[in-house]
Parts: C-alpha cells; sequence; structure tokens
C-alpha cells in the first residue's frame, strides 16, 4: 500500500515570501518537497480563481503567502490578499473544501526558518486530511441552501432540476 504525499501550490510574493523560499533552500533548512512554487508579484495579484483552479487541477492545498501588511512593494497589495482571504475561505467551504486545504501568510524575506516550517506544517497538515477528492462534474454540494439538507449534493448544478 503506498503512503499519499500531498501536492501544495504555494504563490509566493517576489519581495519577500520567494527570497525566503530562496533563502531556506540556501540555508539547507530540512523542507518536505511537496510544495510547488509559483512566483507572482505579489500576493494581492493572486485571483482567488487561481486558488480554485489549482484545487480543480490537482493541488491538494493552496498557501498564498506575502508581505507582513504595511510592507508591500506594491503599497496595499497584501492588504487586498487579506481581505480576499475570508471570502474566498467560504467560497471553499461551499465548494466542500476543508478550510485547512487554504492558507494565507505573511512571510518576511529573512524568515527562511519560518517559512521552512510553515511549508512542513502545511504539508503534515494536508497529509492527514488526505488527498483532495474534486466534486463529480456536475454536482454542487448545497452548504446553505433551503433546497437541501447541509451536506447533501444536487445533481445538474441547480436544486430542483436533472
Amino acid at each position: 500500500m503506498s503512503t499519499f504525499e500531498p501536492k501544495i501550490m504555494a504563490f509566493l510574493c517576489n519581495w519577500c515570501s520567494y527570497v525566503a523560499a530562496d533563502a531556506a533552500g540556501v540555508s539547507r533548512f530540512t523542507q518536505q518537497a511537496n510544495v510547488r512554487v509559483v512566483r507572482v508579484f505579489c500576493s494581492g495579484m493572486v485571483d482567488p480563481s487561481y486558488v480554485v483552479k489549482a484545487l480543480a487541477s490537482g493541488a491538494d492545498g493552496v498557501l498564498v503567502a506575502g508581505c507582513f501588511p504595511g510592507d508591500c512593494h506594491y503599497i496595499a497589495g497584501n492588504i487586498k490578499a487579506l481581505r480576499r482571504a475570508p471570502l474566498l475561505g467560504r467560497l471553499l467551504a461551499e465548494l466542500g473544501v476543508e478550510k485547512e486545504r487554504f492558507r494565507l501568510e505573511w512571510i518576511a524575506a529573512s524568515d527562511s526558518g519560518p517559512y521552512a516550517r510553515i511549508m512542513n506544517e502545511l504539508v503534515d497538515t494536508i497529509r492527514k486530511l488526505g488527498p483532495y477528492k474534486k466534486p463529480r462534474p456536475g454536482v454542487v454540494p448545497l452548504v446553505r441552501s433551503g433546497h437541501a439538507e447541509a451536506g447533501e449534493a444536487v445533481s445538474g448544478g441547480a436544486a430542483g432540476k436533472n
């Protein structure tokens, strides 16, 4: 029996988080090899659809990491990411995604040790959750709807229509 190895997609800010990731590698901090990094100019440019697409494309978890609020090279990009995170969390919950599969973190350029720790913790958390199971096409989980009980799925994408 093979053991599950999660795939994590990490969107890292070019100016802080990506620098920390590079420094963690140069410093030879122990990191699990389950993370695929996408360098973005700012955490604020990570559209929620990128997170949904990563999960739909086979990622078991997604991390968005940026500069600490107040340190953004684009003035308020990380504040934009901070405002989007709760909305994205609710959207993912509506889609049946466990909240532990998405994480927003602030990682400074000098935080190579904390970067490695965060990545290892995320991989371990996702490993315990198991693989992300995409909903079958045409099945929409209803979490807060008057059309079905919480947790029931309705085929055809609309309640009451098949």
